[in-house]
């Protein structure tokens, strides 16, 4: 059997950024340190912080004291306002893609034009960024969203930074239709869109694909999507001890591609489990032999 693992997989620039943020502030303080949300979309990660007394809140108004570190997704001007006012040190480790954006969004608006931003409304990014908008900002999930919105004369069109470019330039087709002048901002980040391509191209090559990420993240959620448009036999998994024998099954060539919060540590675990399984079933196959 052999495996493949997809070019770029693991952590991104922004969450290599601010895992070194917060380990850095952890050591140069001696205040109580916590994180506005879940720092990234990674129950491993998740669990290391907690275990240095890193632990996450919900909203500036779970805590009095101690330092409030920004995750990478970035937060609207609203947050950082509530924190002020609570005299609460701030950290920012909201990833510099994501700042461009907000400050894109913040100018559009300022133009009064109309914002359409592609994401997932449910994420944090999109949360902070429609909160640049002065509410001209209006958040589309898919094509069919799109194609549901009035005709206007001037609107731009930008995109989470994790977005899927596929569904992206569905959504700007459509708006061509539907806007007399579009102002489009592809503002997916190179990373991810390396890392869709290098994980298309994989799915295209190999029998079975295994994306690595948390369940709650965005961007590996895409990874998923994307190749299971191109291989049926594509498998979402957390952790290695979620591959089993029947998921390999006929598969001679093996992919893995990992999201942008996914720690090398759970892509060479996976690796390993997919070659002891490997060798389980060439022992079964010596002894029937």
């Amino acid at each position: 059997m052999e495996i493949i693992i997809a070019k770029n997989s693991g952590l991104c620039y922004g969450v290599k950024r601010a895992l070194n943020i917060v380990k850095r502030t952890r050591h140069d303080t001696g205040d109580v340190v916590r994180t506005l949300g879940d720092l990234i979309h990674n129950p491993q990660v998740i669990s290391d912080l907690e275990s240095q007394k890193i632990h996450s809140i919900e909203s500036p108004e779970d805590t009095d004291s101690g330092t409030v570190i920004i995750r990478s997704h970035g937060v609207s001007p609203e947050i950082y306002g509530r924190l002020a006012q609570k005299n609460i040190r701030v950290v920012d480790a909201t990833c510099p893609i994501v700042k461009k954006i907000q400050k894109l969004v913040d100018a559009l608006a300022g133009k009064n034009l109309e914002v359409i931003i592609v994401g997932n409304r449910e994420h944090p990014e999109i949360k902070g960024l429609i909160g640049y908008s002065r509410g001209r900002g209006v958040i589309i999930e898919s094509e069919v969203q799109a194609a549901g919105l009035p005709f206007k004369k001037r609107r731009a069109v930008l995109a989470q930074s994790t977005q899927d470019l596929f569904l992206f330039e569905k959504v700007v087709g459509s708006l061509i239709e539907r806007t007399a002048e579009l102002h489009v901002y592809n503002t997916i980040c190179t990373s991810t869109q390396t890392r869709q391509k290098s994980t298309s191209e994989l799915a295209a090559q190999v029998d079975a694909l295994f994306i690595v990420g948390g369940k709650t993240s965005s961007n590996t959620h895409k990874l998923y999507q994307i190749s299971k448009r191109i291989l049926p036999n594509t498998h979402f998994i957390e952790t290695a001890a979620q591959i089993t024998p029947r998921m390999l099954r006929g598969a001679k060539r093996v992919g893995i591609s990992g999201g942008a919060s996914t720690p090398p540590g759970a892509i060479e675990e996976a690796v390993a489990k997919i070659r002891g399984s490997f060798c389980q079933k060439s022992d079964r196959e010596k002894r029937i032999a």
